[in-house]
């Protein structure tokens, strides 16, 4: 039998006595004047603002709880100082392009999808936003004297959901359109329509929505859009001349996975009929099955025993945790096979 206390505290994971998100800020001494830092608490008007001297102060803490955060996330303002970007990992695809690297303007994502790296990764549940997003472009225009470079700049959060708060996809975009050694993705699973009418068309910006079935979405996404807002926000895009990326990727195992992925390439179908739109508009597709470093896993297990979808028997390979070689096989070779029958093979990626 659950005692009261017992059963308030399950009331609580259950979100009813959760504030909502960004109730509280926390901001660095020395970003209080910075004219980012105005202008998101602008947006902000009703929150609590505290002072601190360094957000690791808050971000780096010891034995915080990551899931009961995620349910309230904090914001923490901040400045970066150094290591404005970083080599691209070898789990994350490529597409063939040289001097591969991901940048984290912003850490910890406001959709609380079960299986993230993030849960492994950082310690706080939290989200921090670097307001000195300039010297992040002096960085980059430095590097780029010398070589091109193939930019992630949403990977360590979703920018495009959090758009309206800190306006970050639009600044981004904005500086690619200007450095054309530059090729920048900003990958997202939001379906945010009125996106496209404020962004700059630019062809070295390539927006990359994540697609996975509804099923899936509802059972390991938590927060984040359908999986009909987010196809129909991706063709709007490709409707308005920008470069769209699909990416199925990561592919999830869950019972009756074949006949979900297919019903979801049914209504994708469907949509781009309605749209007059067909998957060769799209720049690219990507295909991969989850993936996780080991050490990253471990401890997503510890915070998320009963989500199925990061206790499944995992085999790893040189410090990577993926599906056995045989499954993993037959989910990637099912659905490229499908989506060749939609489009060319060389727009198919599978790293």
């Amino acid at each position: 039998m659950t005692s009261r206390k017992g059963k308030r505290y399950l009331k609580n994971l259950n979100h009813d006595y959760f504030n909502p998100a960004f109730t509280h800020v926390y901001v660095e001494e020395r970003v209080l004047k910075h004219w980012r830092t105005k202008e998101i608490l602008k947006r902000l008007p009703h929150v609590r603002v505290i002072k601190i001297q360094h957000y690791k102060d808050i971000f780096n803490r010891k034995g915080q709880d990551c899931i009961s955060q995620q349910k309230s996330q904090s914001l923490i303002l901040a400045m970066k100082e150094e290591n404005f970007f970083y080599e691209g990992s070898p789990l994350c695809q490529s597409f063939g392009n040289e001097n591969f690297y991901y940048s984290s303007s912003v850490m910890n994502c406001i959709y609380d999808c079960s299986y993230c790296y993030l849960k492994g990764m950082y310690p706080s549940g939290h989200m921090v936003v670097f307001v000195n997003l300039e010297d992040y472009f002096h960085a980059v225009s430095q590097f780029l004297t010398e070589k091109s470079m193939y930019l992630c700049v949403s990977y360590d959060a979703d920018l495009t959901a959090v758009e309206p708060l800190v306006g970050y996809t639009k600044a981004w975009t904005e500086f690619a359109s200007e450095n054309q050694k530059l090729k920048l993705e900003i990958r997202t699973k939001s379906a945010r329509m009125e996106m496209w009418e404020s962004l700059q068309r630019t062809e070295n910006v390539i927006y990359a929505f994540t697609l996975s079935p509804q099923k899936l979405i509802e059972q390991c996404e938590r927060g984040t859009p359908s999986e009909e807002a987010r196809i129909q926000c991706a063709i709007r895009g490709v409707k308005k001349g920008f470069f769209v990326r699909l990416c199925f990727d990561p592919m999830l195992y869950l019972p009756g996975w074949r006949e979900e992925y297919h019903a979801l390439l049914r209504r994708l179908d469907k949509a781009l009929k309605e749209a007059d739109v067909c998957m060769n508009d799209f720049t690219d597709v990507s295909v991969g099955t989850f993936r996780i470093a080991k050490d990253y896993l471990k401890k997503i297990r510890r915070m998320e025993p009963e989500e199925a979808v990061v206790q499944f028997p995992f085999v790893t390979v040189g410090g990577t945790c993926q599906y056995p070689p045989e499954l993993l096989e037959k989910m990637e070779d099912f659905f490229i096979g499908e989506l060749e029958k939609r489009m060319d093979r060389e727009k198919i990626y599978h790293e």
